[in-house]
């Protein structure tokens, strides 16, 4: 016979057991679990500009500067720069910095990275890299850059997970298998992929800085996203991004969660594949755009989360027009243009998205609406990284994207989707202008001022006049955590730094 003092010692034993496993109440959190949107496409920061790899690289690689809360350049693998006149800058590196194979950073490794983004694999993030000339290395510790012309936005671009500094030795080592096998000197090493489900990230102990309070970092792949709330009700994850509009009141009623929400910089936009007939015609473009009750939209998918945006720019970047109107459906005025331009109605056109919900539901009011002119669309759904690369081939008719600006400059709200030198790599919609690309080289080597705002406006206007877009969504990040969950600060970038993170 048990004894009742000895079933409570038993009790309590194996409640303290679940307790420690568990993450009890005062007990050491070790890892930290994030339910995100979808999976990374590549882990080589030179591979891709999507939110999702970028935020990843964020945390594995350093750059040479980055920003902070308030949008502030803050020095990272660089100590400190100096600007010798407008072509040319140079960096004092930061001393006993290691990567995680080891190697020690060097100068040597900021002249290598760079040299890399400027061939073809760095094609997706040529804006960043175009207007570098040269990198000299002074000494392991000095390293000058020396730009083809000058280029306002320059020390923004190196904050940007374009300029993560990679390891001459492990990208060789690895060859074409690099993306899944990074090496940075950043706060956590890449553990394990299991692609199309998580990525498992675990502490640096050789980090060079602050390094974060707990060893493991999960993020997984989770495309519904009611399954994300879910799983953050659970308590399987610490933090869920992209709450559906559905699910906030869910969140913010629940005591043991909590809603973070702010602006960001990402303008959702349905794309037309300007190279491809009858969608290589300005008049039509313009005319589907007519036909679309673009507010009603935004409103009927997003359900009061961000807003409908008026031009090409997000709001919260510098120079973003104040000289639009909100758009107007007209389907009359559609259907009259489109028999001007002598479009043979009825036609059928695809209309490509990937799986978030909120862009499903918006092709399928698009899909509605432009049935009343004529069109007939065909919605076709993708997983992430295949939506990607099947842009990139331009056998799209229309297309739903978000481009988020990855500094509050123009330059990155515009350049990356607009240039023709951008065709098939970021810009998806194979947009080509004369003007738009002499308007936007002209803005970059501008100072900030008037007169680079009128440059900007200018360029706003034209874009917008020749409609390559259709502006649907100005986003909002909305994320949940459990309530114990300290010092996530949102990015208006739309992707966050989980580093600061506690438990408490």
């Amino acid at each position: 016979m048990i004894r009742k003092g000895k079933i409570f010692v038993w009790v309590l034993a194996l409640g303290l057991a679940f307790g420690l496993a568990f993450g009890g109440a005062g007990e050491a959190r070790d890892s930290l679990t994030v339910a995100h949107l979808c999976d990374a496409k590549t882990l080589d920061p030179i591979g891709t500009n999507d939110v999702v790899s970028s935020g990843i690289d964020l945390h594995i690689y350093d750059t040479l500067l980055t920003l902070g809360t308030q949008g502030e350049l803050v020095p990272q693998l660089a100590e400190s720069y100096e600007v010798i006149d407008p072509t040319t800058y140079k960096f004092s590196l930061r001393h006993g910095v290691t990567f995680h194979n080891g190697e020690p950073f060097t100068a040597k490794d900021v002249k290598y990275t760079f040299e890399r983004a400027k061939t073809p694999l760095g094609a997706s993030i040529r804006q960043y890299v175009d207007d570098i000339d040269s990198v000299e290395v002074v000494d392991d510790f000095t390293v000058i850059f020396r730009l083809k012309r000058p280029f306002a936005p320059f020390l923004c671009t190196l904050t940007c997970a374009a300029g993560s500094i990679v390891n001459q030795k492990a990208v060789e080592a690895a060859g074409d298998n690099y993306g899944m096998n990074p090496v940075g000197t950043g706060p956590f090493v890449l553990k394990s992929w299991a692609r199309g489900d998580k990525i498992v990230l675990e502490r640096y102990d050789g980090y060079w800085g602050t390094k974060p309070a707990y060893k493991t970092l999960v993020v997984r792949s989770v495309p519904e996203a009611v399954n994300r709330t879910i799983e953050l009700e659970s308590g399987a994850a610490d933090i869920a991004y992209y709450v559906s509009p559905s699910d906030i009141k869910r969140v913010e009623e629940n005591p043991k969660l909590s809603l973070l929400r702010t602006m960001d910089n990402t303008t959702t936009y349905m794309g037309f594949n300007c190279a491809k007939a009858p969608f290589d015609n300005p008049k039509v473009r313009i005319a589907v755009s007519m036909a679309l009750d673009t507010i009603g939209i935004q409103r009927a998918a997003w359900r009061g989360v961000g807003k409908a945006p008026i031009g090409p720019v997000a709001p919260g970047v510098r120079y973003s027009s104040k000289n639009f109107v909100p758009h107007v459906q007209d389907v009359e005025g559609a259907k009259k243009i489109l028999a001007e331009e002598g479009v043979a109605l009825p036609m059928t056109a695809e209309i490509w998205t990937n799986d978030r919900k909120e862009r499903v539901d918006m092709a399928t009011i698009i899909q509605s609406q432009l049935e009343e002119i004529g069109i007939h669309v065909e919605i076709k759904v993708l997983e992430w990284g295949s939506y990607l690369e099947n842009l990139k081939r331009g056998t799209h008719d229309m297309f739903l994207l978000g481009w988020p600006a990855a500094a509050p400059d123009p330059d990155f709200a515009l350049t990356g989707v607009f240039h023709s030198s951008m065709a098939g790599a970021t810009n998806f919609a194979f947009f080509k202008d004369a003007e738009v690309d002499r308007r936007l080289d002209e803005g970059r080597g501008m100072e900030d001022g008037p007169d680079r705002e009128a440059v900007y406006e200018a360029v706003q206007q034209r874009i917008d006049a020749l409609c390559p877009w259709v502006y649907l969504h100005n986003d909002e990040q909305i994320v949940g955590t459990r309530k114990d969950v300290h010092g996530l600060v949102l990015s208006s970038r739309g992707y966050h730094l989980l580093t600061p993170v506690t438990f408490e």
